[in-house]
């Protein structure tokens, strides 16, 4: 099966610190830990950053072209759930940054997806169809910066996600 991708045009520049961020009213279970726990700012995005950076062995620029590319690939994926979409391995890090951090995860959704939860829903193997240099694409043209050295590393290796499961990503 052939899917033709068609950018939206005439679109701004998204800020993905200042679309995470925005959520933050919708963030309605595990506050403390969300906000006030040891480590936290208050500031989702910094959170998010800490957590990567706690988790896996990167600087902190690259933390935050993943964690961008992430929140850009999430939120046109809410926007677009018609269009089939999907990430290499690098950019996939942050995608499950955001989906482990449940109590933000759930904000995203109801900030960006009507309140409907997006779920994940990867398949075993990998897709070697061209999806991920497409998605960099689709990005830019909803408005997002995508990194094209993030994006071109797994160019035609995409992320094992199903596009025929029901809201998924």
């Amino acid at each position: 099966m052939t899917v033709a991708l068609e950018a939206p045009t005439d679109t701004k520049f998204r800020d993905p610190r200042a679309l995470l961020n925005a959520v933050r009213p919708y963030v309605k279970e595990l506050t403390y830990n969300v906000f006030e726990g040891p480590g936290n700012t208050g500031d989702l995005y910094d959170r998010e950053i800490a957590l990567l950076l706690r988790d896996n062995t990167m600087v902190r620029n690259m933390a935050e072209r993943i964690l961008d590319n992430a929140i850009a690939y999430t939120i046109t994926a809410m926007e677009h759930p018609q269009v089939h979409l999907g990430v290499g391995k690098i950019v996939d890090i942050g995608v499950h940054q955001l989906l482990l951090d449940t109590p933000v995860y759930f904000a995203v959704c109801e900030a960006y997806n009507a309140g409907r939860y997006k779920h994940h829903a990867p398949l075993i193997q990998r897709r070697n169809d061209g999806t991920v240099v497409r998605t960099a694409e689709f990005l830019r043209g909803n408005g997002f910066d995508a990194d094209e050295e993030l994006w071109a590393i797994d160019g035609a290796n995409c992320s094992p996600c199903d596009d025929k499961v029901p809201d998924s990503h």
